[in-house]
Formats: structure tokens, C-alpha cells, sequence
């Protein structure tokens, strides 16, 4: 996975597919996502209004019409994940002792049913076993966590390919400070380096999401630096700018991805407003356009894939699956390729190991000064996954590696007698 999209207020809508305003999604949209640039689809699902209430079946021809749209994306080779979505908030809104029971025995209903359906798909199919739970301490926290080791059991009971499927678990309300605080355990798992830990991002709210004034806060339009306005500067963002966005998720590097637990942040994004006269609406534009570039790079640059939210009339026109809005996508695409252009190569000094050139695009080099100290080299990917070992010799200190990797980050991890040193690469 490298950065992904939602396709948002879809499957995941009550009343079904069309029901909050999307086109029937086709393989043209999907199709068109990809050419955008995107290589992983979040698909948001409802899966209890389309389940009997008391036995908790699903609906055949719900979950085959799911599967349809997953077959557009594995069509594509992209990645895909299927959550269980908002959904009248079965989950939810109800992370506490007295539903507990019922919304595990729900949980385990469904996810053996979907795990079931999907058991054969390959490793690009992704499962997320809610989407953001309502938990606000410590209590709560240990509801939640059962009703994440629901889904992983369930979805590892079905066996074959689910057996070793990377599943994705939700932070508490998805948010990345209550994360922080009180996700301390994960769910157990019978196979290592097969799961994702889920934040979102809508930071500020009053930029993001606010559509009217409230008694706590007035709306921002314009974000970051270069972009607060002169004339109309009660508008202009007074928190929650590039140096706590930089916290925020360093917070996630620090507490999971630097300890080998990737992290995605599974929505983020900022709805335009409308606004007048024109000089305001172009700043407006600016601070959006801008958040989306700087937060995926941060976000990349941290070792977190991003998935944008989008509804219909955002990116794209559902209909005829064109692209409505070009600043937005590019500013996206920029982010990713800012972080493709952040470092020339890697040097550790002292141990003097060289990786270059850094980003790559074919094959990479290794000079090592010291090659007879290094007992092994080894390549792993996002989700802790193996997947080259680098041969190398005593009396050779140029290695050149890489060539049969896809495109995406790696880790490059260099075991010597006294010390064990990872590296960042990212391949394009």
C-alpha cells in the first residue's frame, strides 16, 4: 500500500449504494482512482442494515454486490480494504459493559460470514473490524479491545487465506491523542506482523469540518503558514497548524510505527466552502490544497499510509468517473512525491553504512566500510513482511538490491555482531 482513497457515503450508506447521493459504482471509477494515482480503496460498509436483526445473516446479494466493487479494484492490482462502517451505530456507539455481549456475539456473526465469503483472496484484500468507536477512558478501552479480538478470531477461524490476512484495529474514537493515551494492548493474533493500527485525522475541526459557528469555536478558512489572510483574519486557523500536525502524528510513529506496528491513517481531508469576494475564496482554496499536501507528506515521511476522504462531488464525478477536482488530487500526488525528495541517501556515521540513491526507482546500493562485520541483510515491508535477504560477502562493500521490489517503503534492516540498524527506503 502507498496512499489511498475512500470511496465514502457509498456502501456504507443507509438505505443502500445510491441512497446518500453516489453514482452504482463501476469499474470506470475504480479504474479512474488508480490512474489518479491511488493504489489502495477503503471500502466504508454497512453490514447491519443489510443483516437479519435477530440471526445476523447477511444478505446475499448485499455482500456479492461488496464483492463486485472489491473484484473492480483486485482487477486494478490495487489494495482494498472492507470495514464495518457508522452502520446505526451497532458498534460504535455502544463500546460499553452493558452491550458488550450482544455486540460481540454481532461482531463474531459477521466477520465469520465475510471472512467466509472472501477466504480466498490474496493478500490484497484487507480487513477493518469497525470504524470509530466511541471510547473515552480506560473502561471503554477494554471494551473495545474485546470487541477487536472478536474480529480477529473470527476472521482466523475461517482458515486459508484468512489465516494469515492483515487485519486492522481501531484506536479508541480513532483519535490519535486517545490513542496515544489508552490503546496499550493489542488484540493477540496467532501469526506476528499481520496487523494495522487505524487513526483518523480531521485536525482542526473548525478548518476541517465546521459548517457554521459554534459557542466554543468560529470556523477557519485558511491554514498554514503563507496562508492566513490579512482582511478577513477571524477566519484564520489559531491552532492545530503544521507543528501539531507534526506532533500529532509523530505521536503514532513514535508509539507504533517505530516499533514495527504500521499505522494508517484511514480518513482525513477538509471540505472547500464557498466564499466571497474571489481574493478570500482563492486563499480558502490555498489553505485546503495545502493541508492535503502537507499532511500526506508528514504523514508518509513518518512510515503512516493516508487515505483520503471523498463523497461524491468531491475528486470525482461518480457519474462519468472524471476528475472534478485536479488542486485537491495534485496536491495529494505532491505530497507523496515531496516525500520521495526529502533525503538524497542514508548514512549512519560511525558504522558508515551508505544507502543510495534514496528514493529509487530501479535497484539501490549499499556501501558498507566494514562488510566482514555484518553477519545479515535483510529487506521488510510496511507490514513487517520479509521480503528479500540480501546476499553479501565479507570482501565486498557494494551491494546493489532492490530491483525486484514493487513500488513502496521498505525497511532495510542491517544485523552486524554489536548492533541491529534499520533504514527507510522508498521505491517509485
Amino acid at each position: 500500500m502507498k496512499v489511498g482513497w475512500n470511496l465514502g457515503n457509498t456502501l456504507e450508506a443507509i438505505g443502500g449504494e445510491t441512497a446518500w447521493g453516489a453514482a452504482y459504482t463501476s469499474q470506470k471509477l475504480i479504474d479512474a482512482a488508480k490512474a489518479a494515482g491511488f493504489n489502495t480503496v477503503r471500502l466504508p460498509v454497512a453490514w447491519f442494515t443489510h443483516s437479519d436483526t435477530v440471526t445476523s445473516v447477511i444478505n446475499q446479494a448485499w455482500i456479492a454486490r461488496v464483492k463486485e466493487v472489491v473484484d473492480y479494484c483486485i482487477k486494478d492490482s490495487m489494495y482494498v480494504i472492507i470495514n464495518a462502517h457508522w452502520d446505526k451505530g451497532w458498534l460504535e456507539n455502544r463500546v460499553n459493559e452493558a452491550n458488550k455481549a450482544t455486540v460481540n456475539k454481532r461482531q463474531q456473526a459477521y466477520w465469520t460470514q465475510i471472512a467466509n465469503y472472501f477466504k480466498d483472496y490474496d493478500e490484497h484484500l484487507l480487513f477493518a473490524g469497525a470504524n470509530e468507536p466511541n471510547v473515552e477512558n480506560a473502561t471503554g478501552m477494554s471494551v473495545l479491545l474485546s470487541y477487536h479480538q472478536t474480529f480477529v478470531d473470527a476472521v482466523r477461524a475461517t482458515g486459508g487465506n484468512n489465516s494469515s490476512r492483515t487485519l486492522i484495529i481501531q484506536g479508541p474514537s480513532t483519535d490519535i491523542d486517545k490513542t496515544n493515551k489508552l490503546m496499550n494492548t493489542l488484540p493477540k493474533d496467532q501469526i506476528e506482523n499481520r496487523m494495522i493500527v487505524e487513526v483518523h485525522y480531521y485536525t482542526p475541526w473548525n478548518f476541517c469540518g465546521m459548517n457554521k459557528d459554534e459557542s466554543w469555536g468560529k470556523m477557519f478558512y485558511y491554514w498554514g503558514k503563507g496562508n492566513h489572510s490579512t482582511t478577513d483574519v477571524t477566519r484564520n486557523a489559531t491552532w492545530g497548524e503544521e507543528a501539531e500536525m507534526d506532533k500529532l502524528l509523530g505521536l503514532m510513529k513514535t508509539r507504533f510505527v517505530d516499533k514495527g506496528i504500521p499505522v494508517i491513517i484511514g480518513e482525513f481531508g477538509a471540505f472547500r466552502r464557498k466564499l466571497s469576494p474571489p481574493s478570500d475564496q482563492q486563499l480558502h482554496n490555498a489553505s485546503i490544497e495545502y493541508y492535503y499536501r502537507y499532511f500526506t507528506k508528514s504523514a508518509m515521511s513518518k512510515g503512516m499510509i493516508t487515505f483520503c476522504w471523498d463523497t461524491p462531488g468531491g475528486l470525482f464525478n461518480r457519474s462519468n468517473a472524471t476528475i472534478i477536482d485536479n488542486g485537491l488530487l495534485n496536491a495529494i500526488m505532491q505530497g507523496v512525491k515531496d516525500v520521495s525528495t526529502a533525503t538524497a541517501f542514508t548514512k549512519v556515521k560511525g558504522n558508515e553504512i551508505e544507502i543510495y540513491p534514496n528514493p529509487f526507482t530501479s535497484a539501490i546500493t549499499m556501501k558498507i566500510s566494514y562488510p566482514d562485520n555484518v553477519n545479515r541483510i535483510a529487506v521488510y515491508d510496511r507490514l513487517g513482511r520479509q521480503v528479500e535477504v540480501i546476499k553479501h560477502s565479507a570482501d565486498k562493500n557494494l551491494i546493489d538490491f532492490g530491483a525486484s521490489l514493487k513500488p513502496d517503503m521498505y525497511i532495510v534492516q542491517v544485523d552486524e555482531m554489536n548492533w541491529t540498524r534499520s533504514y527507510k527506503v522508498l521505491k517509485y
